[in-house]
């Protein structure tokens, strides 16, 4: 048994094999523990003490050399023993094995599952960025316009549910501190996403069911002269919006604006006002014209807006 551990501890960190070492050990274990001897044996009790020690030994330094381990894990390695040494070619497994791991067990897990953890997550960092690098919005043509209305792919979608899942699972873990700016960044930046494509939905979608009453109808504009002014801006600022995004191309690039999602919430607030003074007067409509409560919202609508074109309505 001596002469096998002191091979070992002539043996070059960086050319350990914890794990085969550990399945010699544990040979040695079972061949000692069959062997017909005197197991009170002072002999016997160390030989057995020595192969315990090591059978704790090497599951640590198994974990040490790990691929996750970085400088700041060997630092914190270092400052936990009290001993100052070089983690490199020259490092021999001798140097290892007098820190005296074994007695500091608890923090050497401690550590090298937090290097896991990290190693982890600065994987995942390193997927969303790659990811969202290239991200462009799906565009589809408003009416007959030059406009572009802005969406995501299904595929691109389903893609924002599981990074943004990921990285709260992320902002939630304990060993979050060494990368806490890149999964802050990236907690926002797919809350932004997120936040725009729901809210540019819904602007998208009463813009265009608003701007043939407002822009177009007489009847709309001689009733609602106040709305119908506010809308010619919110009719600009929609346009504006959504030509700076068909502009950017990519989805972070657009989103990461810090004045897009407040412009968007700005716009759907007052187009809220339109839309609820527009359900007022169609109310009124349909007082003055009882035969307008048989007449579903959308014909009616229909109706107002082309007020002025008798033939198309």
């Amino acid at each position: 048994c001596q002469q096998i551990f002191q091979g070992y501890l002539q043996s070059k960190w960086v050319e350990t094999q914890p794990y085969e070492m550990e399945d010699e050990v544990k040979k040695l274990l079972k061949t000692l523990k069959d062997m017909k001897v005197d197991k009170r044996a002072n002999a016997y009790g160390g030989i057995l003490d020595e192969i315990k020690k090591w059978l704790i030994f090497l599951p640590l330094i198994a974990e040490l050399a790990d691929p996750s381990m970085r400088d700041r894990h060997w630092d914190a390695i270092r400052k936990k023993v009290g001993k100052h040494f070089d983690v490199d070619d020259k490092l021999m497994l001798q140097d290892v094995y007098n820190l005296n791991l074994q007695d500091y067990k608890e923090d050497v897990e401690e550590i090298t599952d937090q290097a896991k953890q990290e190693a982890k997550m600065e994987k995942t960092l390193a997927k969303l960025e790659e990811i969202w690098k290239d991200i462009k919005f799906d565009f589809y043509q408003h009416k007959n316009t030059d406009v572009m209305l802005i969406r995501l792919t299904d595929e691109n979608f389903d893609l924002l549910e599981e990074n943004t899942n990921a990285a709260s699972s992320m902002q939630s873990s304990r060993y979050i501190a060494t990368f806490e700016s890149e999964v802050e960044y990236w907690t926002k930046s797919l809350g932004n996403i997120t936040d725009i494509l729901t809210v540019s939905a819904d602007v998208q979608r009463n813009w265009a069911y608003l701007e043939n009453l407002f822009l177009h109808s007489d009847e709309v504009k001689k009733e609602l002269p106040e709305q119908a002014k506010d809308f010619v801006f919110i009719d600009q600022e929609v346009k504006r919006i959504l030509a700076d995004a068909t502009a950017k191309q990519y989805t972070r690039v657009f989103c990461d604006q810090d004045w897009v999602l407040k412009s968007f919430d700005n716009v759907y607030n007052q187009l809220q006002v339109c839309e609820k003074a527009l359900n007022k007067f169609m109310a009124e409509k349909q007082k003055c014209f009882p035969r307008f409560y048989f007449t579903s919202s959308s014909d009616l609508l229909d109706i107002l807006s082309n007020g002025n074109s008798p033939s198309r309505s």
